[in-house]
């Protein structure tokens, strides 16, 4: 769809929004619901306002969990999502070949490696690298021996650095997808005992919340945009809604107390605007069962607004 947008905007950019309905990654059900909910809440018409051009992809293939059996309890489902994860990541490949800039909504953060694969295989055929920034309460950095649930959305962050599980790591034959020096993980609180050995072990940039409570969200991001763009392309968002604060983003997948401020966030999606470097995007856990009137979904669509440059003056 064209933008009827009167206003010319000169950072316009045609972007194509791809649904990942899955929530094979974790035990509590509603997250498959976020695509829908996203975009109900209007996020092509409100992008296309700020002059960018939009066409909505559809949704990846998912399974359900009615549908399939749980497989080990090490790492739950792991086979049906790594089929949506490669398919979806196909679909990043198939976008950028496109000209156009991915917008993923999921879903539960699993389909991050099947996003982080995609954006990393279209640069690598042009011998680039990409860098990574992981905004979220949680590291999502087990494996299957280290997890305490066996649920994969704890297990991306790990798949996309080479730790396992194999199949997905594997994606597109090539791993890590991301070097250790250009992936940053901002404002965690919720870390299992075993993962901060596993963020250790991976070598990867870490800001917790404290680091933002102490030097503040600019400084932070500054920061973060130069660790993940050194050398590289440009770098993916990968956005967990759980980020932010339950009292702002209360449908979550799994709410932590003590996260991002609503004028936090903004400040994190603006300064990622300013510096234009962003590849592609993904929004993540948001869930419309344990919402109140959508506003954790209309607050992604915010969020996004800003990624893409809407500014307040």
């Amino acid at each position: 769809m064209t933008t009827t947008s009167s206003s010319t905007n000169a950072n316009a950019k045609r972007i194509r929004v791809i649904g990942v309905p899955l929530d094979l990654g974790q035990s509590r059900r509603g997250v498959d619901m976020g695509p829908s909910a996203v975009r109900v809440a209007g996020l092509e018409a409100r992008l296309e306002a700020l002059g960018h051009e939009v066409e909505d992809g559809g949704n990846a293939p998912v399974a359900i969990p009615e549908q399939k059996k749980e497989g080990s309890t090490h790492a739950k489902y792991l086979k049906e999502i790594t089929a949506t994860c490669t398919k979806h990541a196909e679909l990043i490949v198939k976008t950028l070949e496109s000209g156009r800039v991915p917008l993923t909504l999921g879903g539960d953060h699993s389909i991050a490696a099947g996003t982080v694969s995609g954006v990393a295989e279209y640069y690598r055929r042009q011998n680039q690298h990409i860098g990574l920034i992981w905004i979220d309460a949680h590291t999502d950095i087990n494996t299957p021996d280290t997890s305490p649930s066996g649920n994969v959305h704890g297990m991306p962050l790990a798949a996309i650095m080479g730790l396992g599980p194999p199949e997905l790591s594997n994606i597109f034959n090539f791993s890590p997808k991301v070097k250790p020096e250009n992936c940053v993980l901002v404002g965690v609180r919720d870390i299992d005992a075993i993962e901060k050995e596993n963020v250790r072990r991976a070598g990867i940039g870490v800001f917790t919340m404290r680091d933002i409570d102490e030097r503040g969200m600019r400084t932070v991001m500054e920061e973060a945009l130069r660790m993940a763009g050194r050398g590289t392309a440009g770098y993916h968002i990968s956005l967990d809604m759980d980020w932010i604060d339950p009292e702002d983003a209360p449908g979550v997948g799994t709410p932590v107390r003590g996260g991002a401020t609503y004028r936090e966030a903004h400040l994190a999606m603006e300064i990622i605007a300013d510096h234009g470097r962003m590849l592609s995007m993904e929004i993540v856990e948001v869930n419309p069962v344990i919402d109140e009137h959508n506003r954790t979904a209309n607050l992604a669509v915010e969020l996004a607004l800003s990624a893409f440059g809407k500014k307040i003056l």
